[in-house]
């Protein structure tokens, strides 16, 4: 499946389910002073999980533009250095407004995993939030009986806090979640040491794909939690990391969505793209700077037709630095001395 084809497949499957698909809001947020950028899929809904909106509709699905460079979430630095983080990346979301909750989201998550895109179960982990007794939050042991029906028990894991429960930022929504983690490693190393042992712990070939969060409460400005007036879901699934799991890809880079444009660079460059390239090859640098770049000229041409330009104060200076890191990237590494970013930016129109 190309990528086009793989997000238009979860969009009909969730419209399938009774689901209105809904656009993206804009990368940049104008009318929440907690936030300079749309970080998550839910942000848009903010209003409706606090109660102070109606939802138009019960259910909706939609693919949502997130840009995360700063504040509590933040992987500028990571991005071009490993193969699956990124400034810019599509988040693909299935959200019930105080209609369905635990049992759908777990059920319609596996289904269209192991069913319409017909990922391999024994590849796949799953966890639930473990509970924090500082928070007074108990163990999810609905959720941990949810997956029962379809995971055997040693590929269900506790998790953290940290992992676990997921926050928008400081303040607002949040719940207990439960990721759903992908093992890509060969069989021989899958035989020599458990999936079970790498999720959460930075393995580049066991990855986090998608993220079911059951929002119940509202962290409050003196950190405390209350109660939300319904009890919402609000999933997210990395379209990126998706796509390259789906395409039997070790990089999210080595995917159609990126490719395009990261060969339109080695051409223009006189280098050739090494995507096995380790720290210590001497074409490492090159392959760094040429992912530094596919990935922010995405963003940065994202962030602009949203209405923010680069500039020197709060979210310009966030899209500016962007900027400036993928510039320094491409003179010091691949040795252009002219401007570049409006060729592959004009390339790129066509690709993103």
């Amino acid at each position: 499946m190309t990528a086009t084809q793989i997000r238009q497949a979860f969009l009909d499957f969730f419209a399938a389910k009774g689901h209105t698909i809904v656009p993206s809001a804009p990368i940049v947020v104008k009318d929440d002073p907690t936030l300079m950028f749309t970080n998550a899929g839910m942000n848009q809904f903010k209003a409706i999980f606090l109660g102070e909106e109606p939802a138009k509709f019960p259910r909706v699905a939609d693919t949502q533009r997130c840009l995360r460079v700063s504040g509590k979430h933040n992987d500028l630095e990571e991005v071009g250095i490993d193969t699956y983080h990124h400034t810019m990346f599509e988040m693909l979301g299935n959200w019930s407004f105080g209609d369905y909750f635990k049992k759908e989201a777990i059920d319609w998550s596996w289904e269209l995993l192991t069913k319409v895109y017909k990922l391999d179960k024994d590849r796949l982990y799953v966890t639930y939030f473990e509970g924090d007794e500082k928070e007074g939050l108990a163990k999810d042991t609905e959720t941990y009986n949810l997956w029962k029906q379809y995971v055997d028990e040693a590929h269900i894991l506790p998790g953290n806090k940290k992992d676990n429960f997921w926050e928008m930022g400081e303040t607002g929504p949040c719940g207990p979640c439960s990721e759903i983690h992908f093992d890509s490693r060969p069989d021989n190393e899958r035989k020599e040491v458990s999936g079970a042992v790498l999720v959460n712990a930075d393995h580049d070939q066991v990855i986090e794909i998608w993220n079911n969060v059951f929002m119940q409460f509202n962290r409050l400005k003196d950190g405390s939690l209350q109660p939300l007036p319904a009890q919402h879901v609000d999933t997210g699934m990395g379209f990126e990391r998706l796509v390259r799991v789906l395409q039997g890809k070790t990089s999210n880079y080595d995917t159609d969505v990126f490719q395009p444009m990261i060969q339109f660079i080695a051409e223009k460059s006189g280098k050739k793209y090494n995507s096995a390239a380790k720290p210590g090859d001497n074409d490492w640098s090159e392959a760094v700077a040429m992912r530094v770049m596919a990935d922010h000229i995405r963003a940065i041409s994202f962030a602009i037709s949203d209405g923010q330009l680069p500039s020197n104060n709060k979210a310009g200076y966030v899209i500016r630095r962007i900027l400036r890191r993928a510039v320094r990237y491409q003179y010091q590494y691949l040795g252009f001395k002219e401007p570049f970013f409006k060729s592959i930016s004009a390339f790129a129109g066509g690709t993103v």
